[in-house]
């Protein structure tokens, strides 16, 4: 199938050729037309399907269609969890709306809001907020929602939940009740799901994957290792490796900064990236990590939500998720637009019971793979001993083999940097 066979106008055609696009993703091909006819859509789909593109396009095409709005309110409200996640989203709305007459704009906190104001008194069709400083500026009174045709929540399953659930239901109470209503996500919990078809009207659901499951090209795998010999072993896996970038994921805004600061003191280019941070600084390393300035990024889980990092080769779990579903997320920023990738865990003994859902929620054991050295570090002796939850709870002194083939060992010596697994 072509992207005009989905009926798409050609302007936008245009715009999506320019950007390399021929073939529309599963999720494309099945959301763009449901869209188009006006209907609720709950779309879920593996990270990296274009998920974006699959909202983005039709509401564009709506929204021309009707012309440019007199009341100079938006008409299309959409909702992102993450400052980041709100930036790209906007950039892709630009993009792809270019050749039209259409205006969008983004507004999120931690940076000034009178260059917000200004923007919204000039006039905005399409309106990319996180709720926080959204709420901000309903407060102020330099936006009003009472025109909103079209509602998304993009990674609508983090947006419904306790987090962001009653920032939302202010939000909602502000919109027309006749509006059509786009959710879209890579995870959904029951719970979640039945939170979302109380906002829906007959939905079109759109599941391209079994849900909650990762990318199939991104090859996942565990590295046993005591907790403080953690930093040590992802240094020497990005220098044997020769890595060229990756995104690492810690559980901490501190984690984040110690961690950071000790690959730097080790030669290895790195920055961080999470909450505490000022907004240009996140900008900033952000950038320069996608333009390959700075080898590895180090983040807490709002790097994990939607980024779309070109041609990343590794993700590192350096903690793991304390939510299951954040592993699919995290593990979902490389992989992406039909690439490979590469998901490593390190994992320290106090990890397992995080372990055990992500396994579940994947419906498979992730493969183990020992490193000489690691799986049992002496400074770690006050540790407890790692417990193979996959024999009934039987201790080990370490990961032992597992019903999948077992765990396999390599190691640690330059000798065998030829086998290295994640090269």
């Amino acid at each position: 199938m072509s992207f005009e066979a989905l009926g798409l106008m050609p302007r936008l055609l245009q715009a999506v050729a320019e950007q390399g696009y021929s073939t529309p993703t599963p999720i494309q091909a099945q959301a763009i037309p449901a869209i188009l006819d006006g209907r609720d859509v709950m779309g879920g789909a593996q990270t990296g399907t274009g998920k974006t593109a699959a909202f983005a396009l039709p509401v564009l095409q709506i929204l021309n269609q009707k012309g440019r709005s007199k009341s100079r309110c938006p008409r299309c409200l959409v909702l992102a969890p993450t400052r980041e996640l709100a930036a790209q989203v906007g950039e892709f709305t630009a993009t792809y709306g270019k050749n039209l007459t259409l205006r969008s704009t983004v507004v999120f906190g931690g940076v000034g809001i009178n260059p917000q104001i200004d923007k919204l008194k000039r006039g905005v069709d399409i309106l990319v907020a996180t709720p926080g400083r959204l709420l901000d500026h309903v407060g102020q009174g330099t936006v009003s929602l009472s025109d909103v045709e079209i509602l998304i929540l993009d990674e609508a399953d983090r947006m419904l939940d306790m987090g962001f659930i009653h920032d939302i239901k202010r939000v909602l109470k502000l919109l027309p009740n006749q509006r059509q209503n786009l959710l879209f996500s890579a995870t959904y919990s029951d719970e979640i799901k039945r939170l979302a078809d109380k906002l829906l009207d007959n939905p079109a659901m759109i599941e391209v994957a079994r849900r909650n499951t990762a990318a199939e090209k991104v090859s996942q795998v565990v590295h046993p290792v005591g907790l403080k010999a953690k930093r040590v072993l992802l240094a020497q896996l990005i220098k044997d490796g020769n890595w060229e970038r990756a995104l690492v994921f810690t559980r901490t805004k501190h984690g984040a900064n110690r961690l950071a600061t000790y690959l730097e003191k080790n030669g290895i280019g790195a920055a961080a990236i999470h909450g505490n941070k000022s907004q240009t600084a996140r900008t900033r390393a952000l950038a320069e990590f996608k333009a390959g300035k700075v080898k590895i990024l180090v983040a807490t889980d709002i790097a994990a939500r939607g980024l779309d990092i070109d041609k990343l080769p590794y993700v590192v779990n350096f903690d793991l998720p304390n939510v299951a579903e954040d592993y699919i997320h995290r593990i979902g920023r490389t992989g992406r637009a039909g690439c490979s990738g590469n998901a490593i865990s390190l994992v320290s003994a106090d990890e397992q019971k995080l372990l055990r859902p992500i396994e579940r929620l994947l419906g498979k054991q992730i493969p183990i793979e020992i490193i000489d050295g690691f799986e049992q570090n002496q400074a770690d002796k006050d540790e407890e001993t790692f417990v193979d939850f996959r024999r009934s709870g039987k201790k080990s002194g370490g990961f032992s083999r597992s019903r999948s083939g077992g765990a396999s060992r390599r190691s640690n010596g330059p000798s065998n940097r030829t086998a290295h697994a994640h090269r």
